[in-house]
């Protein structure tokens, strides 16, 4: 597929790298479309600005920070109408209290709705939120493959976004529509918790492990 991703920091960069290895066809993305020379030179994976690369893409992974999401969407939405669009996003709203990230959703609510009801063309598919960067692409972890909960509105954009997780290492595991989409953005809470409490990110990814 010819995919972009929107979104220059570490989980575009590994996301955009690691499908690229799959053998699809990949952009990424930055507001500029000029910040990421060196990753391009080395990867052979070009950059443009997000509208460009939303516009000529068949699928599109977004990979900016929550707090910036909806509007970046709102403003792609013809380029994203009708395309499967991966949400990695979680709606993180400052730096953690007691172990615990905040987040700026309520009960209820999640930014993977907000998303979707934004650009109701989208087929948004919540997936690759809950995990650190560095085991995102052929993670190697005690217990075998893990499982990637992904969940959406759209049947058919999840069978496609779990095919790409199974390319990528990981077996999916549908929970639902973008009703879960809270439930699956407060994994990265617990992600994050242990690390955070303990300062021993072991205990962040056990719960990985079948």
């Amino acid at each position: 597929m010819n995919i972009a991703v929107l979104g220059s920091g570490h989980v575009g960069q590994t996301l955009a790298e690691g499908l690229h290895g799959a053998g699809h066809a990949v952009t990424i993305a930055s507001r500029s479309g000029d910040k990421l020379g060196e990753f391009s030179a080395r990867t052979g994976i070009p950059e443009l600005p997000f509208d460009r690369a939303a516009a000529g893409a068949e699928l599109v992974v977004l990979a900016v920070k929550g707090a910036v999401a909806q509007e970046l969407v709102t403003g792609l939405a013809s380029g994203l109408a009708g395309k499967v669009v991966i949400d990695t996003t979680n709606p993180i709203a400052g730096a953690p209290v007691g172990g615990l990230l905040p987040y700026f959703t309520g009960p209820g609510d999640s930014l993977l709705q907000r998303l979707q009801q934004a650009v109701p063309a989208g087929r948004f598919v919540k997936a690759f939120n809950s995990v650190g960067a560095g085991l995102m692409v052929q993670p190697a972890l005690q217990g075998g493959r893990p499982t990637m909960f992904i969940c959406g509105d759209d049947l058919a954009a999840k069978e496609v976004v779990a095919g790409l997780c199974e390319q990528l290492g990981w077996q999916a595991e549908d929970v639902g529509t973008s009703a879960a989409g809270g439930p699956v953005e407060a994994l990265c809470q617990l992600w994050c918790a242990a690390g955070f409490l303990r300062n021993d990110w072991t205990h962040a990814f056990a719960w990985l492990r079948p």
